[in-house]
């Protein structure tokens, strides 16, 4: 029987998105996006392709922003830049690094 493989938000998840993983499962850890998401709560996050799939404002993403992981929502999208914030309105900055989008919380 296989093990199952839940990632951290940290560079091996986004490295297995980007080696052509379509789905993995990822737990995040603090407070930053509940109620939405609890902390060490499962999601599955979905290859991000931009020729594929949109993203918009309210998704959430797991994405890297000034040094740092994160599966947190985008606010805003401006020239291939999405701003990237918790649920409570901190924004934590802009970036292209979008590795993946949350498709389910489990």
């Amino acid at each position: 029987m296989e093990k199952e493989i839940i990632y951290k938000e940290n560079l091996i998840a986004a490295q297995k998105l980007q080696e052509g993983e379509m789905h993995i499962k990822v737990c995040g850890v603090g407070n930053s996006m509940t109620p939405i998401l609890k902390s060490k709560q499962i999601v599955i996050v979905s290859s991000f392709k931009k020729d594929l799939e949109t993203i918009k404002k309210g998704d959430i993403v797991f994405c890297k922003v000034n040094g740092y992981f994160y599966l947190h929502k985008v606010y805003g999208m401006k020239d291939n830049q999405y701003l990237i914030g918790n649920n409570h309105s901190r924004m934590n900055g802009w970036t292209s690094k979008i590795y993946g989008k949350v498709i389910e919380i489990l």
